[in-house]
């Protein structure tokens, strides 16, 4: 394998079974890039992962701008499908979760979000890009933390500071002596659980799907020897099935952390807790 740990996906071309050489099992090492711009070492550089975001933004904002810069009655192709995902968005998510009157003003947020992630995710499959910006947990955790500033604002904003309070600590005086426990177990959980689970969530699952597909990537390659081609025959079955899978994934992802924030948004909107 490749001595340089910032090599993505490295592995040695001409190693395969039977060489004499191991199998270069993905690791770590796997997500890590040299930059495109500056050094590393500075904290102050540019990399594949920038790139991919930077680009899917553009690409996000480029599409509805195209799809409703001008709009007709009768919608044309591309204004058809992004009414369709924005109206899934609206009337799936946001309207069923925080309801139509107090769910509209979100819905620029949240259809932001669920796009934003999905493109993020799609990189994974997408040949010369082929990974999945959310598996570096620094976007999905700033994705989480404005989610985290909304909700928070939001509760203080519509409770006052008493009424947030019981908000965060789901006081309920009925509990009697353990109440205290109590709202110090609801506090914990839903200033500093909540938060970091909504991340991790995104995260982990698109870091270990990334790194099957890599592993299966690798395998089929690894096995072109000899008998291991037999063996590579179902390793290459498996990227088909692990791709076929990833797809699922990356929308339900998406999926899940827009309909938890519009779950944290309802709750900081309710009147009673």
């Amino acid at each position: 394998m490749s001595a340089d740990p910032t090599q993505v996906l490295a592995f040695e071309t001409d190693c395969h079974i039977f060489d004499g050489c191991g199998f270069p099992a993905p690791g770590l090492h796997s997500f890590l890039f040299k930059p495109i711009w500056g050094d590393a070492d500075s904290n102050l550089y540019f990399n594949k992962p920038m790139l991919l975001a930077l680009l899917g933004s553009i690409i996000i904002i480029g599409f509805f701008w195209a799809a409703f810069a001008k709009p007709k009655v009768v919608p044309g192709k591309l204004q058809m499908i992004a009414e369709t995902g924005y109206d899934f968005v609206r009337r799936g998510i946001v309207y069923e979760t925080i309801g139509k009157r107090e769910g509209e003003k979100y819905v620029p947020l949240i259809v932001s979000l669920f796009f934003f992630i999905w493109m993020m995710n799609l990189w994974a499959i997408i040949p010369l890009a082929q990974f999945p910006v959310t598996s570096i947990i620094a976007y999905p955790a700033v994705l989480a933390l404005i989610v985290y500033i909304v909700w928070v604002s939001l509760t203080f904003k519509r409770h006052g500071f008493v009424g947030a309070f019981k908000n965060f600590t789901g006081y309920d005086k009925s509990l009697g002596a353990v109440l205290p426990l109590a709202m110090t177990i609801e506090l914990f959980s839903n200033l500093l659980v909540r938060p970091f689970t909504h991340a991790v969530r995104l995260f982990a699952n698109m870091f270990a799907g990334h790194t099957l597909l890599v592993l299966f990537t690798i395998a089929t390659w690894y096995l072109l020897n000899g008998i291991g081609i037999a063996y590579a025959g179902v390793s290459f079955v498996m990227v088909l099935v692990m791709l076929a899978f990833e797809l699922f994934v990356q929308a339900l992802q998406a999926y899940v952390f827009v309909l938890l924030t519009c779950s944290f948004i309802q709750g900081a909107l309710a009147e009673k807790h």
